[in-house]
């Protein structure tokens, strides 16, 4: 029997307790839930590669089907390299329904055998975004509400 694997993609800058708890609800769907860690030349990281991977690392150590890879380019050829049917991805709102649905429908068009499934976030997490953890950061706020514990900013 094939295993069934998802991915998670995000750039993870912090990952955040929400980016935790949906992936957490992934892994209960799939044999193996990878976890992508997008490098986006368009995109400026607050926080190198290599020390959102080992957050990422960390925070899931104790967990036996949630691997995690780094990745370049579009999400969709990350999952057809990784063999992966399911692309999942986290909804906190409205708004993040629109823009989501908007890259499943292209990745749709792009690989019409991997499925795009939206997980809802819990309620206690729908104001947490990356953004978020770093405007607090800029302004030398505490985040340990906001991130996993294996988050250590120094």
């Amino acid at each position: 029997m094939k295993n069934k694997i998802g991915i998670f993609p995000g750039s993870f800058d912090p990952i955040t307790s929400g980016h935790r708890h949906i992936i957490e609800k992934a892994s209960k769907l799939v044999d193996v839930l990878i976890v992508g860690i997008g490098d986006n030349s368009s995109k400026k990281s607050f926080y190198s590669l290599e020390k959102r991977e080992d957050w990422v690392k960390n925070t899931f150590k104790n967990y036996d089907n949630i691997l995690v890879k780094k990745y370049n380019g579009l999400t969709i050829n990350f999952a057809e390299k990784e063999n992966a049917k399911f692309i999942f991805r986290g909804l906190r709102s409205s708004i993040d329904y629109e823009y989501e649905k908007q890259i499943a429908e292209t990745n749709s068009v792009l690989n019409k055998e991997i499925e795009t499934i939206f997980l809802l976030s819990d309620k206690k997490y729908g104001m947490i975004s990356s953004s978020i953890v770093r405007d607090i950061l800029k302004n030398n706020g505490d985040i340990r509400d906001f991130v996993p514990k294996e988050v250590k900013i120094s």
